[in-house]
């Protein structure tokens, strides 16, 4: 009895044995792929950030070439625009310009000579009007400095009265013909066109042309 009892409790500890070398290997399997999932899902997950960062990053370059593309179509339509406004302020000046030699000729009245030799003919014209002025209060006496509100409406009647271009012409001489009233002597380009000019102050309203000489020469 004893070797059949041996035999039986030998046989038992074998069984256990191979039982828990069973639950072992079953255990390490599963950690096994319990790795093995979590490296996949890890490794995954880092190559679609990777994808997603650089879908990002070709966006945003996308973006900036875009904005400098729009940029770019901005100043070409601000420099147009500015080309364009060039444009109309020189046609207007031009017209400005021919207005002002029709209104030179227009009721303009008209005599040959003047008060000196060099004079060769002599215009008045009724219909002049005071040019305007940005000036308030009493005006006592004109200012003959260049950088004044006072001289700017001096050229304003001068160039009104003759038709010279304002920007172009060349003031020869501004100064004092008595209370309230100057006379100045501007020519054109090339001195082409050369003429004395008197105006008179206009309380509220400005200057206004009176008479105008062209003359020969300076």
């Amino acid at each position: 009895m004893n070797n059949d009892y041996n035999k039986s409790s030998r046989y038992d500890k074998r069984a256990k044995r191979k039982k828990t070398n069973i639950i072992l290997n079953s255990l390490i399997g599963v950690v096994l792929l319990l790795i093995i999932v979590v490296s996949v899902i890890i490794f995954s997950g880092g190559n679609n950030n990777d994808i997603n960062n650089a879908t990002e990053n070709e966006q945003a370059d996308k973006n900036k070439v875009e904005q400098k593309d729009d940029q770019a179509e901005d100043a070409n339509a601000k420099d147009e625009a500015n080309e364009n406004a060039d444009e109309e302020n020189a046609s207007e000046s031009k017209d400005t310009e021919e207005e002002n030699k029709e209104n030179v000729e227009d009721e303009a009245i008209v005599t040959e000579g003047g008060s000196d030799s060099n004079v060769v003919r002599t215009i008045e014209n009724p219909a002049w009007e005071p040019v305007g002025t940005t000036q308030t209060g009493e005006h006592p006496s004109a200012v003959y400095d260049s950088s004044s509100a006072d001289w700017d409406e001096m050229l304003n009647a001068i160039t009104y009265a003759t038709g010279l271009d304002k920007s172009s012409m060349t003031v020869y001489f501004l100064g004092n013909d008595g209370v309230n009233r100057s006379v100045g002597t501007v020519f054109s380009p090339g001195k082409e066109q050369i003429y004395r000019v008197y105006i008179e102050w206009v309380d509220g309203q400005g200057w206004k042309p009176t008479k105008v000489e062209e003359l020969s020469s300076i």
